[in-house]
């Protein structure tokens, strides 16, 4: 079964369609009439689980900073703020990197908005092209470490983990991984300054206020409505898919902000979004206080969400358009589905291959060898690292996971430990060729002149870190695991 999956995949056959079908064909001979039972049984159970309600909201939250330009006023603000410094457009990319990613974990985004927005300014301010390269890609991924990733949702339901503890222990590693980004270019820079010039005087000697206002009006309101989003989940204020929803409607309100003509329209847009906002919250009340109707909340509450989105992106005065409300609202549905149905075929692969009993040879090879706790680790994370040449890292998870779950209890190994470096491990997947999507990505939207051997050559120093903060996480497993056992005593 794994060998006609890696075939078909290397076909480019869908990923999600081919899971389910080989797992159809081979249950089929196996089990007979059951399989079709087992495939509605894994769909109705993907389709119920609450864990899986935060990737579209923090999907659709995502979209929404993506679409309103948000991102753009970040960035410009973080350069005016790093302009005295080596290599301030190369540190402000991996900043405003990681700040998008605590707000979505769609990696494809935000390697093509930083490629449209920060790869040509770097390229113009003379940068060399491979470590501007390298830092728009590495960056970009952050969003599978850093919470709120879907990676990480993903493994949660795998592998059974509060995905909430994952998010937590998540944090330091990912503020680690940057840092150390940020570290490598600023050595190189003071090495070989030719690698990453300094802007022109103009550009470094900005008046302090004119800084701290750009930082004030497009930094301070998107890191409070993460800082909400994510500190809510972590310390236990809320769960994922309650937080998620919040951020939503907090960054739609961000868009319509930024979006607004204040200087003529002030009162009319206020008084039109609070109204929208009373009026909301006043129905909901009715509606949930009438306990002679048998009204589901939950039912309310969505309901309620969906026409307040719709109300405030029709607010006029602003440039965040219902246009660009429906394309969000799209390209999320288009994004969960892809989630859903892969959940859908993977679940159903497994089924099979557990069923036909793949997982047996494995285990017992693995056993065989008589590792310890740490050469079964770096085995392990040295399979993922190769998995992550020709796969993707939403195969690797729903796949292969499984494979390695049951022997962690054997080995004695934490899964939520596990799931830290195995988050750290997948950033290669994106990084390393031939798949390498983060490179083809940027490869999409970089100038024609720009060759993809540059851009390999470019992520390959960045790959390496990626490796140095696996080894500094296992030795110092308490960057991964202090928050979640100070929150969670």
């Amino acid at each position: 079964m794994l060998g006609m999956f890696v075939v078909f995949i290397m076909f480019g056959f869908p990923i999600a369609f081919t899971l389910m079908a080989l797992g159809v064909f081979f249950g089929y001979f196996a089990m007979g009439d059951l399989i079709f039972n087992l495939l509605v049984q894994r769909t109705y159970s993907v389709m119920t689980n609450d864990v899986l309600i935060s990737i579209p909201l923090f999907v659709f939250m995502g979209y929404i900073i993506e679409r309103a330009n948000i991102l753009d006023r970040l960035f410009r603000s973080l350069q005016l703020a790093a302009g005295p410094v080596p290599a301030s457009l190369a540190l402000a990319t991996l900043a405003t990197c990681a700040i998008f990613a605590t707000a979505t974990g769609i990696v494809g985004a935000c390697v093509t908005l930083m490629g449209l927005l920060a790869f040509p300014a770097m390229l113009r301010a003379g940068y060399d092209v491979k470590i501007a390269a390298g830092v728009v890609c590495a960056g970009g991924c952050l969003g599978i470490l850093i919470p709120p990733s879907v990676m990480l949702i993903l493994y949660g339901a795998t592998a059974g983990v509060s995905v909430v503890k994952l998010y937590a222990g998540a944090f330091f590693p990912g503020i680690m991984l940057a840092s150390l980004y940020m570290l490598y270019v600023i050595i190189m820079t003071l090495l070989n300054p030719k690698l990453a010039p300094q802007l022109p005087a103009e550009e470094r000697n900005v008046p302090f206020a004119t800084v701290l206002w750009a930082l004030v009006t497009s930094f301070a309101p998107l890191a409070g409505l993460i800082g909400a989003a994510l500190g809510s989940i972590i310390f236990g204020l809320a769960t994922p898919s309650e937080a998620a929803a919040m951020g939503s409607l907090g960054a739609l309100l961000l868009a319509v902000g930024y979006g607004a003509d204040f200087k003529r329209r002030h009162n009319v847009i206020l008084v039109q979004t609070f109204g929208v906002l009373a009026a909301a919250f006043f129905v909901y009340l009715i509606v949930c206080g009438m306990s002679n109707l048998n009204v589901d909340r939950r039912v309310v509450t969505v309901a309620l969400f969906a026409t307040l989105l719709t109300g405030i992106a029709l607010v006029p005065g602003t440039s965040f358009t219902f246009v660009q409300l429906k394309e969000s609202v799209f390209l999320t549905a288009r994004t969960t589905a892809m989630v859903c149905w892969l959940f859908i075929g993977s679940f159903t692969f497994s089924a099979v291959f557990a069923y036909l009993g793949g997982h047996e040879p494995i285990e017992k090879f693995m056993l065989a060898m008589n590792l310890s706790t740490t050469g079964f680790m770096v085995l392990a994370q040295f399979i993922i690292f190769v998995l992550g040449w020709p796969l993707e890292w939403t195969e690797i998870i729903v796949i292969f996971m499984p494979i390695f779950l049951p022997l962690l209890k054997t080995f004695n190994v934490d899964p939520l430990f596990f799931g830290l470096l195995v988050a750290l491990n997948i950033q290669t997947s994106f990084l390393s060729p031939p798949v390498a999507m983060a490179p083809f990505y940027l490869k999409g939207v970089a100038p024609s002149w720009v060759n993809i051997n540059d851009i390999f050559r470019g992520v390959m120093p960045f790959m390496i870190i990626v490796i140095i903060s696996m080894v500094m996480l296992y030795t110092f497993p308490q960057i991964g695991l202090w928050l979640p056992t100070q929150v969670y005593r």
